[in-house]
């Protein structure tokens, strides 16, 4: 059997047969069980992302940690991944991407305020967290705390940046005709100090660079639906229809319904990563006063992600019409340069530049935040000195590697990397969930009583058991941020 082939063999078992009803199905469950809690406290996302940037006792802020965890979510899965899951799956694979993110801000939510509750200080005085703290700290399993710890370090350290990577060089060459080799050594040379420099360099950048390309990339897409407000109807009745396979002319690459589902899956997860274990690791380093605090943070990004910057892509993409885009016959290699065409055509060829300029900025930003997660694994798997240094140098090498890869493979390859992680993350939070619950329930009574929500984690009612570790414990306000109401 080609290699090729069986790469999308099982990438299509996994998705077809196993993550999508696990996906939605963990999304469904806690959006039930937190009483919609990314309607609800919605506006209290709002609040707590606004009024989050103050020091964090030199720390990470929470608005810091929001940012890296954007910086990995933002990036080649709303340029790129929007336009493979359209040439894949049509128009209808948008929608499902809205339904991942929609029941998976339920699941954000849970899965970053469990990082925040097992989180652990270390000795610079910052936080680290994510699936395998809370795997081994609320589960007792150090072992399958290590298992995934190595599941994401491969995903996120290698695969993903290869991504990355991959979507930057296609970018250049195919708008500037700059040899992928060239960009490849470009990638290394400007990661190497930010990667060496660790998570706290990681987040100064993140929160620097991400606010103002995410701004410049939706005000970009607003004028273009500005300038084609008469054809938005039927974009959004293509989506509809294309969803639940109503029309066979929008059916993408591999054609009906299913192909719909599952690229929108597949391409959902990839961009808002809600499930998959990679942004509570960025939610756990924040310095808060209360763990549900960051849930909603967190929640809140799966929002900007998909409801947002993935939308924003694809009305690019559907309002340039078939001059750029027509279901079932645009070549599904063609990726970032997709979108770019599509603005060059409603815009004017002078948006290339630009456009290359945000690609770069969206992919480069997710290779930072791709390995900061990686290093929080690494401390979690004892990997220190010598040998994080090497495997810096090895994730620096992924980045050249990447760029030189056929797209199919690099996205084939992330895709069997992200369902494995994803898998173990979503069983995690589940026989984890009360925990998870039990802390809501103490943000609602604080909200109740009128008091700002302090949280304790011994001798808690609302809690199951009491917190393990001290960081949590009644007093322990060192590197904690003021406690304020959210409202």
């Amino acid at each position: 059997m080609d290699l090729q082939v069986g790469i999308d063999w099982l990438t299509n078992a996994l998705y077809t047969y196993w993550l999508v009803y696990l996906l939605v199905g963990v999304g469904l469950w806690f959006t039930l069980r937190t009483g919609f809690v990314q309607v609800r406290l919605f506006p209290a996302m709002l609040r707590q992302v606004a009024s989050s940037r103050e020091d964090a006792a030199g720390g990470i802020s929470s608005f810091q940690a929001f940012t890296v965890g954007l910086a990995s979510r933002v990036g080649t899965g709303n340029i790129a991944g929007v336009a493979v899951a359209l040439t894949l799956g049509g128009p209808g694979a948008i929608f499902w991407m809205w339904v991942v993110a929609a029941v998976g801000m339920a699941t954000a939510f849970v899965e970053a305020t469990l990082a925040q509750v097992f989180k652990v200080r270390v000795a610079d005085g910052t936080y680290r967290g994510g699936p395998a703290y809370y795997i081994e700290r609320g589960l007792g399993s150090r072992r399958w705390g290590a298992v995934f710890a190595v599941l994401l370090i491969l995903t996120f350290g290698f695969a993903f940046n290869m991504v990355q990577a991959n979507t930057i060089a296609d970018t250049f060459a195919a708008g500037h005709g700059v040899p992928v080799a060239w960009t490849a050594v470009g990638l290394v040379v400007l990661a190497a100090p930010v990667l060496f420099g660790g998570v706290r360099r990681v987040a100064r950048v993140a929160e620097v660079v991400l606010p103002v390309m995410a701004a410049a990339y939706l005000l970009l897409a607003l004028v273009v639906v500005v300038l084609n407000l008469g054809a938005v109807p039927d974009v959004v009745g293509q989506i509809l229809r294309g969803a639940f396979g109503l029309d066979s002319a929008l059916a993408g690459t591999a054609g009906g319904l299913l192909a719909a589902v599952l690229n929108g899956t597949k391409r959902g997860l990839f961009s808002n990563e809600a499930g998959m274990g990679s942004a509570p690791n960025a939610a756990a380093t924040a310095t808060v006063s209360h763990p549900a605090k960051q849930g909603l943070i967190q929640s809140l990004g799966v929002f900007v992600d998909t409801m947002l910057v993935c939308s924003a892509t694809a009305f690019l993409i559907l309002l340039a019409g078939p001059e750029v885009y027509s279901p079932g016959e645009t070549d599904q290699s063609a990726g970032a340069a997709l979108t770019a065409q599509a603005v060059a055509h409603e815009l004017g060829g002078w948006t290339t530049a630009p456009m290359s300029a945000l690609v770069f900025a969206f992919a480069f930003s997710s290779v930072l935040g791709n390995y900061s997660y990686a290093e929080v694994n690494l401390t979690f798997l004892g990997i220190r000195g010598r040998a994080l240094n090497a495997l810096r140098t090895l994730v620096l090498a992924s980045v050249g590697v990447g760029s030189l890869l056929a797209l199919t493979t690099v996205w084939a390859l992330a895709d069997i990397a992200m369902a494995l992680m994803a898998t173990v993350n979503l069983v995690a939070i589940l026989l984890l969930s009360r925990w998870a619950l039990g802390v809501l329930a103490d943000l609602r009574a604080a909200r109740a009583a009128g008091t700002d929500a302090r949280f304790v984690g011994h001798g808690n009612p609302h809690l199951p058991g009491d917190v393990p570790g001290d960081v949590w414990a009644a007093g322990a306000r060192d590197g904690q941020e003021p406690v304020r109401s959210l409202g």
